[in-house]
């Protein structure tokens, strides 16, 4: 819960911080970069841009606690990712 109001916080830090830069016409673009690169981070270390082998080989040679704490950081930084991604599609949207 901590990290999803990070999240909520990062995006209305981007929409503030976007109003000032560009004014309302791309007020979507900080909250959405800060999103998609939060997204990244958490494909990264969900170990999903790897190939088959790769996966399996990780697997094998990972303990449950780096596991664990990989899974942990991929969950965090989605929470964190999702509310700029929504706050970016809603002022895309509402912006027509």
């Amino acid at each position: 819960m901590r990290y999803l109001l990070i999240g909520v916080l990062l995006s209305l830090c981007g929409v503030l911080i976007s109003m000032i830069i560009w004014g309302m016409e791309k007020i979507y673009l900080v909250s959405g970069t800060i999103g998609c690169i939060f997204i990244v981070i958490s494909m990264i270390f969900s170990g999903s841009m790897v190939s088959g082998d790769r996966m399996r080989a990780n697997f094998a040679t990972e303990t449950t606690e780096h596991r664990d704490g990989r899974n942990k950081i991929t969950l965090n930084s989605l929470y964190i990712a999702l509310p700029n991604i929504i706050v970016a599609v809603l002022f895309y949207y509402l912006r027509k």
